[in-house]
């Protein structure tokens, strides 16, 4: 069916609310759960100073480049590649990259959700004071929620109802709403963990693990981590920055307001280092812990520590804000085209697209207990779908978007759109037709091969 244009669409109500939408869309779980054990993991401070370069000269190129299409293409990832591939006179087979984006936007909600389920949880223990006094309880307190089908579900769809609650009430009075409130809420909460670790933790540690260089410390490995996080961490490929420059006015600046974005999400990237980082060294707890630093490392911190009680509250309310706003993100392409495509009303369209996500959900819940025997080389449903986007159908889509824009949709209606001076676009433009879709190529040849 062709797909169809909504006469009326809506659009941010101003820059600003772009600005805020969009930092709520990229700042999500990656920065506050994936970023700091990465850095554990990765040898501290050189994966911080790889990743900051990667963000500068990869990241946010091409995160300018897919607000581009969206707001060209002036819809939803599929209908923008229509448009702009109408006017540039390409090949049809390019309108497969919007249909990637919003298909993989969904698919990663669907275990995305189950994720934010567990920190709605540790959300909720903490609020009534549950503690841990061990890091043996630790553990299989966290068991013990993977283990229960029923639990996991139950969070589970508590997270899908309040993300799709916000999407189904709109651009401006749900989603620019929601993202005004939780983004400053965020973005406090956030600063005052900082300045509890710098009170309570041990924030010169913490300042010489993130940002003491060891340039011995910097390899390949290292190298192609930071750029797959800095593309994971801007939500690049998979629609949602395509649908959300959609509804961009054509008067505010692209660079200008991207800018803005990547340096808000790398800040809250680094701040949740410092904060959780701080507890971690104080408490003489493992920084390479991994995932579990998170729920397992931190609630035994916060059960030890004075305050710990209204600061793990605090913690888990920033890392819930984070996950929802992301979440919002990954299910409006697929909403926006559904609305443009048959007209469908906003409500109707949100709660189909969330309960077929929701189901897809139930799924990864059980894959961690009743059909944890079934696997696919090894891997569980949650592991299956989240190789499949992270390792293939977000690189893949990434360096489509930078040869789409870079090769094919012409250097005279980019420059058109991107309205930046001479010498700047010239720079940018041969950033993104070269070194961007090298670069994610490498990354993605790592992670099939690795």
């Amino acid at each position: 069916m062709k797909e169809s244009s909504s006469q009326a669409r809506s659009t941010w109500s101003s820059r600003w609310a772009f600005i805020l939408v969009t930092i709520g869309s990229s700042v999500g779980l990656g920065n506050i759960w994936k970023f700091p054990y990465m850095i554990g993991l990765q040898g501290g401070s050189a994966f911080v100073l790889v990743y900051l370069l990667c963000i500068l000269l990869i990241a946010w190129p091409l995160f300018m480049a897919e607000i581009l299409i969206g707001r060209r293409g002036g819809g939803n990832p599929v209908s923008a590649m229509a448009t702009t591939l109408a006017e540039c006179g390409a090949s049809r087979f390019w309108r497969v990259l919007g249909w990637v984006g919003i298909l993989s936007a969904l698919v990663i909600l669907s275990f995305y959700g189950v994720v934010a389920g567990w920190v709605v949880d540790y959300l909720c223990k903490a609020i009534v004071g549950v503690r841990v006094e061990t890091a043996l309880e630790a553990k299989r307190a966290f068991d013990t929620l993977l283990g229960n089908p029923l639990q996991l579900a139950f969070w589970h769809t508590v997270f899908m109802v309040l993300t799709v609650g916000v999407v189904a009430r709109g651009v401006v009075s749900g989603i620019e709403l929601a993202n005004k409130l939780m983004m400053p809420g965020l973005f406090l909460i956030l600063v005052g963990l900082v300045f509890w670790g710098a009170v309570a933790g041990d924030m010169p540690a913490a300042l010489h693990f993130l940002f003491d260089v060891h340039f011995e410390a910097i390899t390949p490995d290292v190298f192609l981590a930071a750029v797959g996080h800095a593309f994971f961490t801007l939500s690049l490929g998979m629609g949602a920055v395509m649908a959300y420059g959609s509804y961009l006015d054509k008067k505010t600046s692209i660079a200008g307001t991207s800018i803005w974005v990547v340096a808000c999400d790398t800040l809250v990237g680094l701040l949740a280092g410092l904060a959780i980082f701080s507890l971690t060294f104080r408490y003489g707890l493992e920084p390479s812990e991994g995932p579990g630093l998170i729920l397992q490392t931190l609630p035994l911190a916060f059960s030890n520590m004075p305050g710990g009680r209204v600061f793990g509250v605090l913690f888990f309310l920033l890392v819930t804000f984070a996950a929802w706003t992301s979440a919002i993100s990954l299910l409006e392409p697929f909403v926006a085209w559904l609305i443009e495509s048959f007209g469908l009303r906003r409500a109707t369209a949100a709660w189909g697209t969330g309960v077929a996500v929701w189901l897809l959900g139930i799924g990864v819940c059980l894959s961690f207990n009743a059909w944890s025997e079934y696997t696919l080389f090894g891997n569980n449903l949650f592991d299956v779908l989240d190789i499949a986007t992270s390792r293939f159908s977000m690189p893949l889509s990434g360096v489509a978007i930078a040869v789409y824009v870079g090769w094919v949709m012409g250097k005279r209606i980019v420059a058109e759109e991107m309205r930046l001076p001479h010498g700047i676009f010239s720079v940018w433009f041969a950033v993104v037709r070269t070194l961007v879709p090298v670069a994610i190529a490498l990354v993605f040849l790592h992670a099939i091969t690795g």
